[in-house]
């Protein structure tokens, strides 16, 4: 009896061993990279022009040898005392770190870069800017950042007290910061001249844009928190761009003329220091001049060379300028229809189209300082995949140099002739090699990931295509079915969309690009499916332009189409169809609860532009045009007027912070249920901004999975 007793409790113990696991709404929600996240490299780089591959790991940062395998510690943060250590030992733990040469590296921390010198185990040189500094940009040829503190700019050298450059910050004018609601590829605000003996500025005078009134409730009685927010057809902020010379410390402002309110980016200086180019696009978005400027004179010098469409202008990279010829630099666009490199002279010459054909450049990788070769990425392969390619600027031969299907991430060290190939596709989470570029063939293998969800019960996923309905274009999707699916039995669907510019959701890459809690989801018996629309990048201009002047009917038709697809399949449940979005995707979700109800029979709706005149004049007037311009057009798009539509269950989100989408939208859109007594599901996340971080996203993910349970399950 006994034997018989521990027998059937073994059994039951393998039993519950071998069981597949569900995941928490914790893991889902917070999990994917914490708890789940692929084996891999951080901070990989190369050492210089050595063959040697650096990474960190647990606080050490390790290198390997390319040809010998051999791994070894190359410096800790116990080597680092004082000052150097406090200044970026938590930074170094997590991997931000740049090597200079072969022998010395940048170690980063917030306010702060140490250079290290590895022979001798001994930093060389340290930046401290103040601990309330942001913006913190570094030139690393002179040792000295720029910061910001409040809306004024500085800069410091070594340890020494920061010099003050401006000091007209406040009350509307902002120096030194991000503008243009960073759009048009603008990630700061702050431009070192090469050598560093200037430094190139935003200054924007914002006092003219209304102030969007933002609530703060954690005080005893709520205060007034203004932000400034330039809404489309309305006042937009006037920006200049200040050049301070650091020897004199003077400071000139461009002759960029009028009018006022045009964007400004992608600035670049000539590697000799005496002229900067700015990308300068007009109000309207539809004309770009690439003009030159003295740098020390702010005079207006020349325009390059200009682009213009009858849609939309939108660079996003400055020029590059190669390194032998420094006349010489490669410019990104899209002015054939699909985003391609052009070699220009600093006179505003083409020398060449460097690529061409009807696929994207995605990464312009690196230039050899010979000036000999390009390395870029590309979705020659398919609009699902990237690959790198190897380009001869004089003869124009192009080697394509990762084959294996999937979304390549290259580091390249041309002077070693290799590059690290990270990629990952549908179904392999991380491959990490060292291959040889002469011959692309694997000269170290690294790291091959497990699948780190084995044990875990997980639904088949899949790639899907199907038509426009003009049949013209191919539309991508995935889905992901049900674990424990049953072909012969129907099942719910929530169909997750974004469908607007900037975001291609659908990528040959680990999981397809798909979210956690879309698999958690299909652990709960739901379908899952997502489908980029006209309107998302990577598909040139036909299809990123489509949605001109009339958001929310070219990208949901498309969106309809893969309804249809889904329509089409034996065991979908097609009176049990859902939708869920974010932001854009909060947008599309409102437009298809009301505008296709005899489908749609719950949504989730997070922060949606609910009518695009309430949106910022950058991205708004961009892809509408002014409401002034195209009132046809923001009629149609305005979700206010298609209330009525709405029939089955809708729960808006929003959170009281957003100044990306402004709660007026979703407050707007509930005034009008109310006016035609139409039922509604509201629910605020107080004092967050566009979307909803940290620890309380747990909640916000239960929200959203129990209100599909509660009214798309039954």
């Amino acid at each position: 009896m006994r034997k018989l007793l521990l027998l059937l409790l073994m059994m039951a113990g393998f039993s519950a061993y071998s069981q597949p696991k569900n995941f928490t709404i914790e893991q889902a929600t917070m999990g994917q990279m914490r708890d789940f996240g692929p084996q891999s490299m951080r901070s990989m780089c190369w050492k210089g022009s050595a063959p040697v591959l650096t990474y960190i790991e647990d606080g050490k940062l390790m290198g390997v040898d390319s040809k010998s395998g051999v791994t070894s510690v190359l410096a800790t943060i116990a080597d680092l005392s004082g000052d150097a250590k406090k200044a970026v030992a938590r930074e170094f733990r997590v991997g931000r770190v740049a090597w200079n040469d072969a022998n010395t590296l940048s170690l980063f921390g917030a306010n702060a870069t140490v250079v290290y010198d590895l022979p001798s185990k001994s930093v060389k040189s340290k930046v401290v800017a103040p601990s309330e500094a942001g913006d913190y940009t570094l030139n690393s040829a002179s040792s000295m950042a720029a910061f910001t503190i409040d809306d004024n700019l500085y800069y410091v050298s070594g340890s020494s007290t920061p010099i003050q450059i401006t000091k007209d910050g406040g009350k509307g004018i902002v120096n030194g910061k991000s503008v243009h609601r960073n759009e048009f590829g603008i990630k700061g605000g702050i431009f070192w001249s090469p050598q560093g003996n200037a430094i190139a500025f935003y200054r924007m005078d914002e006092s003219m844009v209304s102030e969007y009134p933002i609530v703060d409730i954690s005080k005893r009685v709520a205060e007034y928190r203004g932000e400034r927010y330039p809404m489309a057809g309305m006042a937009s902020h006037q920006v200049k761009v200040g050049v301070y010379d650091i020897k004199s410390g003077k400071t000139v402002f461009l002759e960029t003329g009028a009018p006022s309110d045009r964007f400004f980016t992608n600035i670049a200086w000539t590697p000799d220091e005496r002229f900067i180019l700015v990308a300068e696009i007009n109000r309207a978005q539809n004309e770009m001049l690439l003009n030159k400027y003295d740098a020390r004179s702010g005079m207006f010098v020349a325009t390059l060379f200009e682009e213009k469409s009858d849609k939309w202008v939108e660079p996003q990279v400055p020029a590059l300028f190669l390194t032998k010829n420094p006349s010489q630099f490669i410019w990104q666009s899209p002015r054939d229809g699909w985003n391609h490199l052009y070699l220009y002279d600093i006179n505003g010459k083409l020398v060449k189209q460097l690529t061409k054909g009807a696929w994207e450049v995605s990464e312009l990788e690196t230039v050899t300082p010979d000036d000999k070769y390009v390395y870029y990425t590309s979705t020659a392969v398919s609009p699902l995949e990237r690959h790198l390619y190897k380009l001869d600027i004089k003869s124009g031969k192009t080697v394509q140099l990762t084959s294996e299907r999937g979304t390549h991430n290259p580091i390249v060290n041309h002077a070693a002739g290799l590059f690290v190939d990270q990629y990952s596709s549908l179904n392999i989470p991380n491959v990490i090699n060292i291959k040889s570029i002469v011959k692309p063939v694997v000269v170290r293998d690294l790291i091959v990931a497990k699948n780190p969800y084995e044990g875990y019960r997980m639904g088949q996923e899949r790639f899907i295509k199907t038509k426009t309905v003009d049949g013209k274009y191919d539309l991508y999707g995935r889905i992901i079915l049900p674990a424990d699916f049953d072909s012969t039995k129907k099942y719910p669907v929530v169909v997750y969309v974004y469908g607007g510019p900037h975001a291609q959701l659908v990528t040959d890459s680990w999981m397809g690009g798909a979210r956690l809690w879309e698999f958690y989801m299909a652990q709960k018996g739901y379908i899952m499916f997502t489908l980029d629309n006209r309107g998302t990048p990577a598909r040139g201009n036909d299809f990123y332009q489509a949605i001109h002047r009339k958001l929310g009917e070219p990208d949901i038709e498309d969106q309809m189409q893969g309804i249809a697809y889904l329509k089409s399949l034996p065991y979908v449940d097609a009176d049990r169809i859902g939708v869920h979005g974010w932001s854009y995707g909060g947008f599309m979700t409102t437009s298809l609860m009301c505008k296709h109800p005899e489908t749609f029979k719950v949504g989730v709706a997070g922060a949606p532009v609910i009518d695009w005149k309430y949106y910022e004049v950058m991205y708004g007037e961009r892809y509408m045009d002014t409401p002034q311009e195209n009132p046809e057009g923001y009629a149609r798009a305005s979700l206010l007027n298609n209330v009525k539509g709405l029939k089955g269950d809708l729960l808006i989100i929003h959170s009281d912070y957003d100044v990306t989408v402004v709660w007026q939208n979703s407050l707007r859109f509930i005034q009008e249920c109310v006016n035609n007594n139409i039922p509604v599901d509201y629910f605020v996340y107080p004092q967050h901004e566009h979307n909803v971080r940290g620890k309380d996203r747990v909640h916000l993910m239960t929200k959203i999975t129990k209100y599909f349970d509660d009214n798309l399950k039954k």
